[in-house]
């Protein structure tokens, strides 16, 4: 016997923060602009991240996002790809939490899918222009 199955495609996302556009001077959450670097997570606006240079990162930096239990913290470091100092991303390895640095847009869109499929994600996101 066969049934007939019905599918329903929406453009919905599950995630309750989504990342609408970044551009050099603003990164969009939802309905709200950011005019700073950011960090979030799918469910939490972190706030604003501070503005250390992205050679000068380390651990404690990551405090407040590790506490939220991430298995993926994603970096967005701008308008190009910078490469974070190798400890921090040992530091992640370590402590079994995926750590991808990126160029700030390829970060929202990875953010916003693996969000969309409720993985455990948490970005900080350096703005563009900055």
């Amino acid at each position: 016997m066969l049934r007939d199955a019905l599918l329903k495609f929406t453009r919905e996302l599950s995630a309750r923060l989504v990342i609408r556009s970044v551009s050099e001077t603003m990164i969009l959450v939802n309905d709200d602009a950011y005019s700073e670097s950011i960090a979030l997570t799918p469910e939490e606006m972190l706030g604003s991240w501070t503005a250390t240079a992205i050679a000068d990162l380390d651990e404690s930096h990551f405090a407040k996002l590790l506490a939220t239990g991430p298995e993926v913290v994603l970096l967005g470091t701008g308008l190009t790809n910078v490469f974070p100092p190798r400890e921090l991303t040992f530091s992640f390895a370590r402590q079994g939490i995926g750590f991808e640095a990126m160029d700030t847009a390829a970060a929202a869109r990875t953010f916003n899918v693996l969000a969309n499929e409720d993985r455990r994600v948490a970005a900080v996101l350096y703005l563009a222009g900055k």
